[in-house]
């Protein structure tokens, strides 16, 4: 692991950082969700391995589960819920400029506002 942080839905793991492209496990605890946001630098490719939840994309919510696989485009609103009662787990594939602060965060359940808190 290259680095890691707690935040108030979870934790995420950076296992890979190379020029274009950083892979990170992301756990997501039961009943919390990430920001509503958008990326304008990274594309995402989202693999859910473990657990279940809701994801959204743009005007589109589904339901996932494991071996469930998302892709999201530079620009896209997105979010992704735990609303089960386990971890939700998903490795998170990032693509373009791969930069902690490339983050819009359009609600938060934490009122954060400044990038990559």
């Amino acid at each position: 692991m290259i680095d890691s942080d707690n935040r108030p839905w979870g934790r995420w793991e950076e296992y890979l950082n190379e020029p274009g492209y950083r892979v990170k496990r992301i756990i997501v605890n039961p009943g919390k969700r990430l920001s509503l946001q958008l990326h304008h630098l990274r594309a995402e490719h989202w693999a859910v391995v473990q657990g279940s939840g809701l994801v959204t994309v743009g005007d589109e919510v589904r339901a996932v589960r494991r071996g469930d696989a998302i892709y999201i485009d530079k620009g896209q609103v997105h979010r992704i819920e735990n609303n089960g009662e386990d971890f939700l787990v998903f490795i998170e594939t990032q693509y373009g400029i791969c930069v902690e602060d490339d983050i819009v965060r359009l609600e938060d359940d934490w009122g954060r506002t400044s990038p990559g808190a």
